[in-house]
């Protein structure tokens, strides 16, 4: 991100938690300002979240405000929008809260369209498939689930399984979305592991769609930084399997073996410092 700044004429701030009090104070002392404010760290201290709530006053451009991010992180929320939009999902039944509603268990009937196995998975609680259950196979793992995550609904949903190309390669795909771009790599939901995917690719084997449905997501969820993830089933469908992640894996591959082809990191990052660098310009800025 650096890198794309400085080719842009812009200076780049990493603020580490750490930093974060220090940060704040000097925004709000006006020793330190800034035109754009990426976001990869509100819901993680206080400190971070005033930085935020300070910058959204000040008029500074936050990418993305956390009542946006609490909104678009909630996976049942998101499943309705996306049924109410048209976007194609996996077939999930929304369970209440343990503590809202500790005796509640779905009917036989609504299990059924599942199939087994099915996944249980918390509407909120992300990061790491943190509570996500992938082999479901009855109540007794859903009350199990329920109960860890006492706070929080589940989704309950059928087990998408990919189609398998002559190559022995997974349909299963990422699509990052940033600031109107769409940028679409291979991810292997088995060894979670990257692989590149350019427009005349996905063109050339049928993936074409993928484009709009990523553009369709970002209209639902209303964020301009997120990735997806994205199958073709063995039934030919499209499938949107985990809805919105806001808050991205940027993690190089030249450093972690399941991290983001770094050329796809540097695209993303030309775009957001490209961005900047317009907003830095305008005339309102500061």
């Amino acid at each position: 991100m650096a890198a794309a700044a400085r080719g842009n004429g812009l200076e780049v701030l990493t603020v580490p938690p750490a930093g974060a009090a220090a940060a704040l104070e000097s925004f709000r002392a006006g020793a330190l300002d800034f035109r754009v404010l990426l976001d990869r760290a509100s819901g993680s201290s206080p400190d971070f979240t005033a930085l935020q709530a300070l910058a959204v006053e000040r008029g500074r451009d936050v990418i993305e405000p956390l009542d946006r991010f609490r909104w678009a992180s909630d996976k049942a929320t998101m499943h309705l929008e996306f049924l109410s939009a048209g976007i194609p999902t996996p077939h999930t039944v929304i369970l209440p809260s343990f503590a809202a509603a500790p005796d509640h268990l779905p009917a036989a009937a609504d299990l059924a369209p599942l199939g087994r196995p099915f996944v249980v998975k918390p509407a909120n609680t992300t990061g790491g498939s943190i509570g996500v259950v992938v082999d479901a196979a009855g109540t007794d793992d859903i009350r199990a689930a329920r109960r860890a995550f006492p706070a929080d609904k589940f989704l309950l949903q059928e087990r998408i399984v990919p189609e398998t190309g002559p190559d022995g390669r997974r349909s299963w795909f990422r699509g990052f979305y940033v600031l109107g771009e769409v940028h679409l790599v291979w991810w292997d939901d088995r060894t979670h592991l990257y692989a590149e995917l350019d427009h005349d690719e996905a063109a050339a084997l049928g993936f074409g769609l993928l484009y709009p449905l990523v553009r369709a997501i970002a209209r639902v969820s209303r964020l301009r930084f997120f990735s997806t993830e994205v199958a073709r089933d063995i039934r030919g469908r499209l499938v949107v399997v985990d809805y919105v992640n806001e808050i991205c894996d940027m993690r190089l591959r030249s450093g972690h073996p399941d991290g983001v082809p770094d050329a796809t990191v540097g695209r993303i990052a030309a775009r957001l410092a490209a961005y900047a660098r317009r907003a830095a310009a305008a005339p309102e800025a500061f």
